[in-house]
């Protein structure tokens, strides 16, 4: 598979929102019932990442090397006071297939650009294995709300990162 890495921009936003959408019905499923699923990519839309970028969290696409335009998934970087944190999403069409390892990439080298010493995240059931295989340590499992109110089951997750001097 083909793919391009670049930094999105609020052009991209609908984009976004369209393969986040993918991940969450295509992948999400075989790990949460359908009601959560359901309620998971319920606010997923383009204002959701245009308010987002206006915060400050840089956001990363995977374009289609075959099919210019089309976002494979995407990788994001906010920071909060202290804490820094990423989020990494794949289309089911290109789970396992290193786009999702791209965009980790890209978002933690943004995190060390932005002198972060470590890099949380809440990850979905879906995503244990992969941030796993990529050095992220299990803290324990949880729940994280949904803009909704309801709640879905998690596991905060933290990996050490070298700042070069």
């Amino acid at each position: 598979m083909s793919f391009e890495i670049r930094r999105a921009d609020a052009s991209d936003a609908e984009a976004i929102a369209a393969a986040h959408l993918d991940s969450i019905r295509s992948i999400g499923p075989a790990y949460y019932d359908e009601a959560t699923v359901r309620e998971w990519g319920a606010h997923v839309e383009r204002g959701l990442y245009l308010r987002a970028m206006q915060s400050g969290i840089v956001f990363f696409i995977a374009v289609d090397g075959g099919e210019p335009g089309r976002v494979l998934g995407f990788s994001s970087h906010y920071v909060d006071g202290t804490d820094h944190g990423i989020a990494v999403y794949v289309r089911g069409s290109a789970a396992r297939r290193g786009v999702g390892s791209a965009l980790l990439r890209r978002a933690e080298a943004e995190a060390v650009a932005n002198r972060a010493t470590r890099l949380d995240i809440d990850a979905s059931l879906a995503a244990i294995d992969f941030y796993r295989v990529h050095g992220f340590e299990e803290r324990g499992g949880g729940m994280h709300r949904l803009p909704s109110g309801r709640s879905m089951a998690c596991v905060f997750m933290r990996k050490s990162l070298t700042v070069p001097r």
